[in-house]
């Protein structure tokens, strides 16, 4: 078994070159941060709790069998507590922008640019916390469950890095709150010129408008709602003609047709909704005014030529509108890269196992999520530099394979050949497992009522 100065060393020599001690402190200092000066400071608590996450989140008792000194339970965790939740936000933002600089220049731009864009994936998923009062309060159970005979449920909203697989930023919410009304929560961690790609959920005139007022270019798939026509000089519909031309009008797109580029795709003008029946509830009355009113965007639809995909025809909104620059086959292919979300949330939920937290406050749940993104951060890093050395893509590098050694290796141990995932084109798969996770039934009621129950009936009271 490693010492502590072995188990620790090799966590800072990864995270050397973009997570050094002196950026943990000017992060404490940046954020008002003070402590006093203890074996459990700032810097050995976050390499600390880094070290257990690595370890799929492993049981605090358990560190000190992992750095083989008497390291006290109670006292981590207070120093966990004392560690703003700011601090580690910052170290994640400021992280991912230095390590990705730092891939940059190792592999080029042509790698880690869409286009000469940075192309950004966001999409959510949930994981369970341990049931407390405040996380019950914070994020809630799912519907159809009785009131404390069911977890709370936080969703999880990331933005990733498309081309290198880093994670940016990450936020949680109430279960019950769609996606949607938090992408703006991202949104300043967008930068000029950047290529923002979602699925439906995320699909408005609203999102669309604040992205193109941040500069940020966007892609998105088609929300069902959307009524899209390819035919040349269809009719749109017009509200202004009165109700009773709206019955005539059913079924017209209520997108202006500006020109078409080509076979289904095309440059329209999105009318900017009337505030009372197509306004998110997540913007006052005000800030939906401000909108532009009208946003020229351009629609592509195309088909999907393998089988056992759920859908053939897949139809995008982007405002990347010069064809020449971005063809309609481009724009498809970089569509398809958005499946490397769900298999970087699976990296998260179910190697890293992500999809059970354990801290019991809301504060220390979003730090729990910040320091899993940033030890996801760190296995990225070593794929990224191995996917150079073996002349692949970091998306091909085992992800798993990574961890197991990173959990085994010393500080000097030379990077060896990771496993490299062969790509699977057409692979058909049914959405089914064979074993369930737990073949209990679920609680009738709270933990606790349900006790005294089984205790009346043992003594044989109604």
């Amino acid at each position: 078994m490693a010492t502590v100065s072995r188990a620790l060393d090799r966590i800072k020599h990864d995270l050397q070159s973009h997570l050094p001690d002196s950026m943990i402190l000017a992060a404490c200092a940046a954020e008002q941060h003070r402590w006093r000066q203890r074996k459990l400071g700032p810097v050995i608590t976050l390499h600390l709790f880094l070290l257990q996450i690595l370890n799929f989140n492993t049981a605090i008792v358990h560190l000190r069998h992992l750095t083989q000194t008497p390291l006290n339970a109670a006292a981590y965790c207070k120093a966990r507590m004392r560690l703003p939740l700011s601090v580690m936000q910052r170290l994640l933002q400021q992280s991912a922008a230095a390590l990705r600089q730092e891939l940059s220049g190792q592999v080029g731009d042509e790698l880690t640019r869409w286009r000469g864009h940075r192309a950004m994936l966001v999409d959510g998923s949930g994981t369970i916390t341990p049931d407390t009062p405040g996380l019950q309060k914070e994020f809630g159970q799912p519907g159809g469950t009785r009131p404390g005979c069911a977890l709370p449920v936080p969703k999880v909203l990331g933005l990733f890095d498309a081309m290198t697989g880093l994670i940016v930023q990450v936020t949680a919410f109430a279960l019950m709150v769609h996606e949607s009304s938090k992408l703006w929560l991202l949104h300043p961690f967008l930068q000029a010129e950047d290529l923002l790609v979602g699925d439906r959920a995320f699909c408005s005139f609203a999102h669309l408008a604040l992205l193109r007022g941040r500069q940020v270019q966007a892609l998105f798939r088609m929300h069902q709602s959307h009524i899209v026509s390819f035919a040349p000089g269809r009719k749109h519909f017009n509200r202004r003609k009165g109700p009773g031309a709206r019955k005539q009008q059913k079924g017209r797109p209520r997108s202006k047709f500006v020109a078409r580029l080509g076979r289904c795709d095309q440059i329209v003008r999105w009318i900017k909704p009337e505030f009372r029946t197509k306004s998110p509830g997540w913007m006052t009355r005000q800030q939906f005014q401000q909108l532009p009113d009208e946003l020229e965007l351009r629609e592509v639809r195309y088909q999907v030529p393998h089988k056992g995909y759920r859908t053939h025809a897949v139809t995008l909104v982007t405002t990347l509108l010069d064809p020449v620059v971005y063809p309609k086959e481009a724009i498809a292919e970089l569509y398809g890269m958005r499946w490397r979300v769900e298999i970087n949330l699976r990296h998260l939920k179910t190697t890293l196992k992500m999809r059970r937290l354990k801290c019991m406050t809301v504060e220390g749940v979003y730090k729990e999520l910040a320091a899993y993104a940033l030890v996801y951060n760190l296995v990225h890093a070593v794929m990224a530099r191995a996917a150079a050395a073996q002349g692949t893509t970091p998306d091909r590098i085992s992800f798993v394979d990574v961890v197991r050694w990173l959990l085994g290796a010393e500080a000097d141990d030379l990077m060896p050949i990771f496993v490299v995932n062969k790509r699977r084109e057409g692979r058909i798969e049914p959405r089914a497992v064979k074993d369930y996770r737990s073949r209990f039934r679920g609680l009738p009621c709270p933990r606790k009522l349900w006790r005294e129950r089984q205790k009346k009936k043992q003594h044989g009271l109604k």
